[in-house]
C-alpha cells in the first residue's frame, strides 16, 4: 500500500486534472444563467460539480478514453487489468463500462484533488503558527500564540492524516474496479476464445497434414530403399527406380514439411510479439497490448490464409499417389470429378494413410476402391495383415513399428468432421478400412 501510493495518488490527480475542463464549463455556465460574473479560476461549487457528472459519463461513452484509462490503471493504480482486445466496432456494452470508470475516475479524482489543494497549505500553514508567535486567522477564528497555535498544529497535521487515508482508500477502491470495469467484456471475452479456438483448428489441421504426409513419405521410402537393397546387384535398373522413389518422395515430403513449419513460425513469431507487448504493459500501455493482441489475431488470420492458399493434394492426385507409394495396388476408381472439393481434399488425405499403414503393417496386394455411390462417396483400402503382414516385414528388411500412431485417429477424425462413417479393423481376408463421406453437408 505504502509503495503503490504516490503512483495511486497521481492518478487521483490526474482524474482531478481531467474533470477540470468540465468544472470551469460548469461554472461559466452557471454564472451565465444566474447574470453574474463566473469565476473561472475557483470551480469548486457541489452543485456544479454534481451537474457535471452525467456530461463526463456522456463523453466517455463516444470519446476513445479506455487506452488511456487502462493505461494509466496498469501503470499508476497497479491493477491487473487483462489488456482489452481491438475490436472494429465499439459495443455498447463496453461503452457503459469504459464510461462508468471514467466518470468513477474523474470524481474520485476530483474530490481528491480538491482536498488535497486545500489540507496541504492548510496543514503547513497551522504548522507555521508556533513559530511565528503572533495571532493569525484561521478559518474564521483566531489563533492565539501558545497551546492554542500548537493545537491548531496538531489538527493540521490530523486532517493531513485523514487526506492520507482517504487517498489510500480511493486509490485501492479503483484498483479493485478497475479489472472488471476496463477489462475485457463476455463479447470480447467470446471473441478471443472463438480466435483461439480456430487457432488451435488450424494447427491441428497442419499436424493432420503433417502427419499423414510425412508419414506416407517415410513408409514410401522404408519400402524402397528394403526393395533397392534386394535388387542392387543383380537389377540395377529397378534399384534406380527405387531410388528415384525415394527421392520423389522424401522431396515431395520436405516441402510440406518446411511449409507448415514455416505456417507455425509466423505463428508463433505473432504470439511472441504479443507477449512482448503484455510484458511490457507498464510501459507501452494499453496501445501496446492492443496492437499485440491485434498483431497476434493477424498472424494466426494470415497464418490461416497462408495455409489454405498452399495447394493440397485432391482425389485427382490419386494416380500419383499409388504410384509413388512402391506397392503392388489393385484400384477400383469409378468417376470421382463431381466430388466437392472439400471432401476431395480429406478424401485424398484418408486414402493417403490408409494406405500408409497397409504398407507399413500390411503384406501382399493392397485393393483400394473409390466410387461415388448416390448422395455418399464410398472409399474402402484391404489388404492382407498378421502373419503376412510380419513376413512381408521380414522380406523388406524392415522392423515392425511398436505402438500405435494418431493414423486411424487422424481419419476418425476426419471423418467425424464431414460427418461420415468410418470402420477400421480385421476382417477375413486381413485388414480393411471403409469410409462413407456425404457429398453434401447433412441439414
Amino acid at each position: 500500500m505504502r509503495r503503490n501510493l504516490p503512483r495511486r495518488w497521481t492518478c487521483l490527480i490526474l482524474g482531478g486534472a481531467l474533470l477540470m475542463p468540465y468544472m470551469m464549463a460548469g461554472v461559466l455556465v452557471a454564472g451565465l444563467w444566474r447574470g453574474a460574473s463566473p469565476d473561472l479560476l475557483m470551480p469548486i461549487q457541489v452543485g456544479v460539480f454534481v451537474a457535471v457528472l452525467p456530461v463526463v459519463a456522456v463523453t466517455g461513452l463516444f470519446l476513445p478514453v479506455r487506452a488511456l484509462e487502462v493505461n494509466a490503471a496498469q501503470g499508476l493504480l497497479g491493477a491487473r487489468v487483462e489488456t482489452p482486445p481491438r475490436q472494429a466496432r465499439r459495443s455498447w456494452q463496453e461503452r457503459r463500462r469504459t464510461a462508468a470508470w471514467f466518470t468513477l475516475h474523474l470524481a474520485v479524482g476530483g474530490v481528491v484533488s480538491g482536498f488535497t489543494l486545500a489540507v496541504v497549505p492548510f496543514t503547513m500553514f497551522t504548522m507555521a503558527l508556533p513559530v511565528i508567535g503572533e495571532p493569525m486567522p484561521v478559518l474564521g477564528l483566531t489563533a492565539e500564540p501558545g497551546w492554542p497555535s500548537v493545537l491548531w498544529a496538531a489538527a493540521g497535521v490530523g486532517a493531513l492524516a485523514l487526506l492520507v487515508a482517504g487517498a489510500a482508500g480511493a486509490g485501492a477502491l479503483l484498483a479493485a474496479l478497475a479489472p472488471p470495469l476496463l477489462g475485457p467484456t463476455p463479447a470480447e471475452r467470446l471473441a478471443a476464445a472463438e480466435d483461439h479456438a480456430r487457432t488451435l483448428a488450424e494447427r491441428n489441421r497442419l499436424a493432420r497434414e503433417l502427419h499423414d504426409s510425412v508419414g506416407h513419405a517415410l513408409s514410401v521410402v522404408t519400402l524402397q530403399a528394403a526393395a533397392a537393397g534386394r535388387v542392387l546387384d543383380r537389377d540395377p535398373a529397378t534399384a534406380r527406380t527405387a531410388l528415384a522413389a525415394i527421392e520423389q518422395s522424401a522431396r515431395a515430403a520436405l516441402e510440406d514439411l518446411d511449409h507448415v513449419l514455416g505456417v507455425l513460425r509466423e505463428d508463433t513469431r505473432a504470439d511472441g510479439r504479443a507477449d512482448a507487448h503484455a510484458d511490457g504493459r507498464d510501459d507501452a500501455g494499453a496501445d501496446a497490448g492492443e496492437d499485440g493482441r491485434e498483431g497476434r489475431r493477424e498472424g494466426h488470420r494470415e497464418a490461416g490464409e497462408e495455409g489454405r492458399r498452399a495447394p493440397q493434394a485432391t482425389l485427382a492426385d490419386l494416380p500419383a499417389l499409388v504410384a509413388g507409394s512402391g506397392a503392388e495396388v489393385r484400384q477400383d476408381v469409378g468417376d470421382l470429378s463431381g466430388v466437392p472439393a472439400v471432401v476431395s481434399r480429406e478424401a485424398y488425405r484418408i486414402l493417403q494413410e490408409a494406405l500408409t499403414n497397409a504398407i507399413r503393417h500390411g503384406g501382399g496386394t493392397v485393393r483400394l476402391a473409390a466410387a461415388v455411390q448416390g448422395e455418399d462417396l464410398r472409399l474402402e483400402v484391404s489388404n492382407a495383415s498378421g502373419r503376412h503382414g510380419e513376413r512381408h516385414g521380414e522380406r523388406h528388411g524392415g522392423r515392425r513399428r511398436r505402438g500405435g500412431g494418431r493414423g486411424v485417429d487422424g481419419m476418425r477424425e476426419r471423418v467425424r468432421l464431414l460427418r461420415g462413417d468410418l470402420r477400421a479393423g480385421p476382417d477375413e481376408d486381413g485388414w480393411t478400412v471403409s469410409v462413407r463421406l456425404p457429398l453434401r453437408p447433412s441439414p
